[in-house]
């Protein structure tokens, strides 16, 4: 029995990092190969031997790999950084070239605005179709979220987030707003608000979201022609008050759209 629950905690574990970070199961494997030949003994041995081995490919091999697959990792410059670095630690952090180019044009159009680009989940760095779990469509170098933008409460613009992974603190429609999150877990959309779970933490509580900055980005993003699709909740579409037909509304099968926006190429 125990030999069986040691296989069943091995196979989930190689399942959880394959799912966060696409190349981590595959180093488990190896970790643990190396292990069983080396014959010394000490606690935690596959654990350094997985944090050494990840640690050198994802910062030294997975780069110089993905460019054979047409990605990149989002470069960091000023005013474009992770909101998170656990994101770039677990691989999520890579796009094409294109939507590169596309961030930093949007960087250079905001650097007088003192605004910093904060991203979110990207792709992963190999093979189009490959998941990039909880997303749906987060699967071939096209698509970005990118964070709100805020203010405190005496309206002095703010950077940090008010969550730790950047999203789950929603901005929620007021009572004269359409509601689309209401309308979609009434039809049985569970999952709808699911990303509530997934903040790691919630920060800065006194923040308020900043509908004028955020407007800024948003109108940044959009001049920008190789932006195909934005996604956002239709209530913050409608209180930015931005008649684009790029912007659009993702559907109940998805997650909800008012903590973040979601940008993709063409």
């Amino acid at each position: 029995m125990k030999s069986f629950i040691k296989i069943l905690f091995k196979i989930s574990l190689f399942l959880s990092l394959t799912i966060l970070t696409q190349i981590g199961g595959a180093i488990f494997l190896i970790s643990l190969l190396l292990s069983s030949f080396w014959k010394k003994n000490y606690k935690l041995k596959t654990v350094s031997i997985f944090a050494a081995i990840y640690t050198t490919t994802t910062f030294a091999i997975v780069p110089k790999l993905a460019e054979q697959f047409g990605r990149e990792k989002i470069k960091h410059t000023e005013n474009v950084k992770p909101t998170m670095l656990l994101t770039d630690i677990l691989n999520r952090n890579y796009v094409n070239p294109e939507l590169n180019s596309v961030l930093n044009n949007i960087e250079r159009d905001l650097k007088s605005d003192g605004i910093i680009i904060k991203y979110l989940d990207a792709n992963f760095p190999f093979f189009d179709g490959f998941p990039l779990l909880p997303h749906l469509s987060h699967n071939d170098g096209k698509k970005l979220d990118l964070s709100f933008l805020y203010a405190d409460v005496k309206g002095v613009p703010s950077n940090k987030k008010k969550s730790r992974s950047g999203y789950g603190s929603f901005e929620s429609p007021t009572k004269n707003e359409y509601n689309q999150i209401l309308k979609c877990k009434n039809k049985g959309y569970w999952q709808y608000d699911f990303s509530k779970y997934l903040t790691l933490g919630s920060v800065n509580s006194d923040l308020l979201y900043s509908n004028h900055r955020t407007k800024k980005l948003m109108i940044s993003i959009l001049r920008n022609e190789e932006i195909g699709k934005v996604f956002i909740e239709p209530h913050l579409k409608a209180r930015m008050n931005i008649n684009d037909d790029r912007i659009r509304f993702h559907g109940c099968q998805a997650v909800r759209h008012d903590d973040h926006i979601h940008i993709q190429l063409k």
